[in-house]
């Protein structure tokens, strides 16, 4: 008797992400991972770049998806700036770092999800997904 095909999870969503990665072939490929399964995706190149988008930006965010080593402003340095403007942001950190070495820069009241580098556009989508329906 054949097994049955497993059923494929739905990673389609709905929803606004920022994407904060400076390394342009990652973040194109975390955008084109996101654009396709139903996302509005903001992206940023640097954390300097996605405060000014936010600034500019005056629709509902849902989820930033930001690395965590970046040149000048790094993200949790970012995060801090961006939870001012908008308190109680959704926070996903992607880096090949481990998540203990960054942690220790965040204040204590941010909460984040964590995605290990690399990651495949699967494991990105699930993780939007959880974390913005709250999972």
């Amino acid at each position: 008797m054949a097994e049955a095909p497993k059923k494929q999870a739905d990673l389609s969503g709905k929803g606004t992400v920022l994407l904060v990665e400076d390394e342009d072939a990652v973040r194109s490929f975390a955008v084109r991972a996101l654009e396709t399964r139903g996302y509005t995706v903001l992206e940023a190149a640097s954390g300097e770049h996605a405060l000014e988008v936010m600034e500019d930006f005056d629709g509902e965010l849902d989820v930033v998806v930001s690395d965590v080593v970046m040149p000048n402003m790094d993200g949790p340095t970012m995060v801090s700036h961006l939870a001012k403007l908008k308190p109680g942001l959704k926070i996903i950190f992607i880096s090949g770092y481990a998540e203990e070495a960054f942690k220790k820069n965040l204040d204590k009241d941010v909460e984040f999800q964590f995605l290990p580098k690399p990651f495949s556009l699967k494991q990105l989508a699930a993780k939007v997904k959880e974390v913005i329906e709250g999972e």
